[in-house]
Parts: structure tokens; C-alpha cells; sequence
């Protein structure tokens, strides 16, 4: 059975930059390996999870793979594009046709919601409809289930002139109707924002954009998420 890593030419969700990326590709991996403890990993989400302006080797799914290869983590398959919703996400799910269950699924989305003036109430809705289809993705098992919260994109370079109270006000709306849904759906929920807050003042943190977050910044997530996933693995 196939997966897939789907990437595209993409928009930032505010910036309106084109990736690094010259034109559309696909990749389809191999089948699963069944040997010892391999655990197949899905990573869903959007600017976050494809790590818009960094190589691969420092998106944070993918460095959370390599921390985690005692555990069996094997490096993700990605379904994610800058510039999406929770909508956008459910398509493009749908529209990969997954046919595979995996060991660990994460998510992350929602900034776009935020960022297009979207109502509380649909996030939740659509969210609460992405946990559903993510649980399937994992087997039917919550417990293999990852989700982190939105970065505050208003405490970036790039948001200087914003109303970055106003961002992080909402943000943090998001966020707990997201810890919510996942608490009600029996899903880990790890909180990354304070850590995206606190890289405000460090130009290091971001890619050149100034608006989305470097490998170095990213470690910090997969760091945080590795005791959470190792909890989920046993």
C-alpha cells in the first residue's frame, strides 16, 4: 500500500512569498518495513510541518523522527502545504487517499484559520472533524495521536506593524479549543507556543522571511515532543 509526501509550490499564509521549492513534486515511499519495533509516523499540517525556507533534514517532524529512532520512529511521511486550513487539509487528506494506518500521526494547523479572519466556532468544528480522520490514520487509536499548539506568528519579525496583542489574543483562542477537542477525543496535546513567543527577539530562531521558524528553533518542538511520543510508543 502507498503513502504520500505531498509537496507543493507554496504561498506564505501572510507573506505571500514562494517557497524554495521551484515547482510541484511528489514522493511515494516504499511499503512499511515490518522489521523490530519500526513505527511509521504521518505528519499533517501546514507552513509548520513542511518547514517553509528550511531543508528537510530541519523540519521538526523530521528531527523528532531522528531523536526518536530508539523508539523505532521512522521518518515521516508529510501531508502538509503552507497556507492551509483545516478545510484545505481535510481535502488534501482525502484527496491522498490514504490506505495505510500508521504507529504515530501529529497535527498541526490552525494559523491559517487565525490569520483569514475565520470564526472560532468553524475552527472548532473542522478541527474536531480532523481529529476524527487523524484517529482513523492512527489505526483508530488516540493514543497515537500527537498534536501541538499554533505558534504566535505575531510575535515574529515579520509581524512588526500588526496588532500583535490582537494575534496573540486569538491565538490563544485557538489553541484552547483545539486542547479542548483533544481532550475530549483522548489525544496528547502538546503546547509549543510559549516556546515561539520567547523566540521573538532572537533572529536566529527564524528563517529569512522572518516570518517562519528556523531548524534550530523547530528542535525545540521535536525536543518537547519526544518524552510525549515515548509515552504514546509504550
Amino acid at each position: 500500500m502507498r503513502s504520500f509526501l505531498l509537496l507543493f509550490m507554496l504561498l506564505g499564509f501572510s507573506c505571500g512569498q514562494p517557497s524554495s521549492d521551484p515547482a510541484p513534486s511528489t514522493t511515494v515511499p516504499g511499503p512499511p518495513t515490518s522489521a523490530g519495533n519500526a513505527v511509521s509516523f504521518l505528519s499533517l499540517g501546514d507552513s509548520y510541518t513542511i518547514g517553509e525556507g528550511v531543508p528537510e533534514a530541519d523540519r521538526w517532524s523530521v528531527q523528532l523522527a531522528q531523536l526518536g529512532q530508539a523508539e523505532g520512529l521512522l521518518k515521516p511521511d508529510i501531508i502538509a502545504r503552507t497556507g492551509w486550513t483545516t478545510a484545505e487539509l481535510q481535502a488534501a487528506i482525502k484527496a491522498a487517499n490514504v490506505q495505510k494506518t500508521y504507529g504515530l500521526v501529529s497535527l498541526l494547523i490552525g494559523v491559517n484559520n487565525q490569520y483569514r479572519g475565520q470564526p472560532l466556532a468553524t475552527y472548532r468544528t473542522e478541527f474536531r472533524e480532523l481529529l476524527q480522520i487523524v484517529v482513523r490514520l492512527a489505526g483508530n487509536r488516540p493514543g497515537r495521536v500527537l498534536v501541538l499548539s499554533i505558534p504566535d506568528w505575531g510575535q515574529t519579525p515579520y509581524a512588526r506593524g500588526y496588532d500583535q496583542a490582537r494575534i496573540g489574543a486569538e491565538i490563544d483562542q485557538f489553541n484552547a479549543a483545539a486542547e479542548q477537542e483533544c481532550q475530549q477525543a483522548q489525544v496528547a496535546y502538546l503546547a509549543i507556543t510559549d516556546l515561539t513567543r520567547a523566540a521573538a527577539n532572537d533572529p536566529t530562531q527564524f528563517t529569512s522571511d522572518g516570518l517562519h521558524y528556523s531548524g534550530k528553533h523547530m528542535r525545540q518542538w521535536a525536543d518537547q515532543a519526544l518524552p510525549v511520543v515515548r509515552t504514546l510508543l509504550r
